[in-house]
């Protein structure tokens, strides 16, 4: 029974979360993942710095968190060399959809993403009345031709674009995001999630251009910082746009220990650096098991691995089943036809080790 105080607007939507975490699952089965594989969640971890100034913080845990996250604000300026009122600090990359699709989509207002992409900002826009609309991906990419000529025909307010994407991990260059860019709606706003950029070749990332309005930019040190716990992410954009954050965003709802790991992550390159050389290790890891078992694996430029199962999505999602059942959590997209894959996260040697026992027991079963 739905209560009759609610909104009309939240009484018609589905009281479902857009992910089942595996704390979840493991509750249902009443058994410990082994691997922990499905989140894309960085297994290597955050710096020691990092680390150590979180838990040097944790005896100030009684005092709230700067609420301009003025220090990290700053620093992610020098870092960039922009500006600081150009980036706005907030609760990882998703909390801050939230507030931008607070601000742009109103009931009934549309907003253009690729059919299968990633689902939490389609939770955004229903949220707050908006309508979806999707375009299929291209050779397992997004396509953002495609994107634009959507947002041009329904007059979208919003457009989504991942480089590189989630779930697929396949990415664009530079000069296409640049395209893409220059092509978006004059009444548009092109969202660049870029959360796993840190892992992608040279020339993925367009150069920051603070002053275009056309464009706002998604960083998140859940990803290659190892701080997926923490929630912290940011947005790149012109001032204007940044600004306006501050009408609707949670002023207090930063943790004040993150904001402090943060600043020490960044400082920290060279863990930076170790981790991308772990990631890279882990995803021909991935793709070694994968061709051991007759598979092949969509290339990626993120810290996970699609895995072409080599059938449709019902086989794929037999082989998720199977692995859950052995203790790996893995995930897979939703949409066909990327849902004949599953989704491994570089893990650690032994997370990876007990995939690869797991794997083949799981394919055999799913076959059968």
């Amino acid at each position: 029974m739905t209560d009759p105080r609610l909104t009309p607007l939240a009484a018609r939507l589905p009281a479902t979360v857009p992910f089942v975490g595996p704390e979840a699952q493991e509750r249902s089965t009443g058994a410990t993942f082994a691997a922990r594989l499905g989140a894309n969640e960085n297994a290597f971890g955050p710096s020691p710095k990092a680390i150590a100034a979180m838990e040097g913080a944790s005896s100030d845990i009684w005092m709230y968190a700067d609420p301009e996250s003025h220090d990290l604000r700053h620093a992610l300026a020098a870092h960039h060399n922009i500006p600081a009122d150009c980036i706005m600090v907030g609760e990882g990359i998703d909390g801050l959809l939230g507030y931008l699709v607070r601000l742009f989509v109103g009931e009934g207002d549309r907003v253009v993403t690729s059919d299968g992409a990633y689902p939490t900002f389609n939770y955004h826009v229903a949220g707050f009345g908006g309508v979806v609309e999707k375009v299929p991906y291209r050779d397992d990419h997004e396509d953002p031709i495609a994107l634009m000529q959507r947002a041009n025909e329904v007059d979208a307010k919003l457009v989504y674009l991942a480089n590189p994407d989630n779930p697929m991990g396949t990415w664009h260059s530079a000069d296409m995001i640049n395209n893409a860019i220059t092509q978006t709606p004059k009444n548009a706003l092109l969202i660049l999630d870029e959360a796993y950029v840190e892992f992608a070749p040279e020339g993925t990332a367009p150069a920051i251009d603070p002053t275009d309005n056309r464009v706002i930019r998604m960083r998140t040190f859940s990803k290659a910082y190892g701080m997926a716990g923490g929630r912290v992410g940011y947005a790149i954009s012109t001032p204007e746009i940044i600004m306006a954050f501050n009408k609707v965003r949670n002023h207090f709802g930063m943790n004040r220990a993150a904001q402090i790991g943060s600043l020490e992550a960044l400082k920290d390159q060279a863990h930076l650096f170790s981790t991308l050389e772990n990631v890279t290790e882990a995803r021909q890891r991935i793709r070694s098991i994968a061709q051991d078992n007759g598979l092949t694996c969509v290339p990626s430029a993120t810290n996970f691995v699609a895995i072409d199962c080599g059938g449709d999505g019902a086989f794929a999602k037999r082989v998720l089943t199977e692995l859950v059942a052995r203790g790996i959590f893995v995930r897979m997209p939703f949409v066909a036809p990327q849902d004949r894959c599953i989704r491994a996260s570089a893990g650690s040697e032994q997370q990876l080790s007990a995939f690869e026992a797991a794997l083949p027991e799981a394919l055999n079963a799913a076959r059968s």
